[in-house]
């Protein structure tokens, strides 16, 4: 799917899901929707493949895991709808997955998104004992991640992640 040491950065994530809303449908992604699917799609990515897709940490923000960068991009957008974008090249063999991805996940609102990381044991153990509300920026834990949603597909734990 990708080659090995090759990674894709959040914000083309980003972008190809804010493009994959069906707007025609009434379908509305926000700053705070597409971060959770910018997560899901690296925690499955890690799940299925042993490795990231993702160039970055996710941090355990209060509203769940946030990519930095993916933060940057939108952050003065609030809780708008975010509009289409100009297109980013992915690898063609990537779009099945992000797509899976999409039709999954894609489905929730960007609260109940927040709501199942918050349930879910890589955002709490990357913020440890911090009130709900406290400002976190602590990394989510990669072989966390791969560890956690793997056992979900009956995959073993692994020691260390591929490159």
């Amino acid at each position: 799917m990708l080659d090995n040491g090759t990674y894709v950065s959040p914000t083309a994530v980003a972008t190809w899901f804010v493009n994959a809303a069906d707007r025609s449908a009434g379908e509305v992604i926000t700053h705070l929707k597409v971060q959770k699917l910018v997560y899901y799609a690296d925690a499955w990515f890690l799940a299925n493949f042993d490795r990231a897709l993702i160039n970055e940490h996710m941090q355990a923000w209060a509203h769940g895991p946030v990519s930095a960068s993916v933060y940057q991009k939108y952050r003065g957008k609030g809780f708008e709808p975010l509009p289409p974008e100009r297109a980013v090249a992915l690898p063609d063999a990537l779009l099945p997955f992000l797509k899976a991805i999409q039709n999954e996940y894609g489905q929730y609102t960007a609260k109940r998104l927040e709501q199942m990381t918050h349930e879910e044991a890589p955002w709490h153990m990357a913020r440890g004992n911090l009130p709900p509300e406290a400002r976190c920026t602590q990394p989510i834990d990669k072989l966390l991640m791969r560890n956690f949603y793997a056992a979900r597909l009956g995959k073993e734990a692994i020691q260390q992640l591929r490159n």
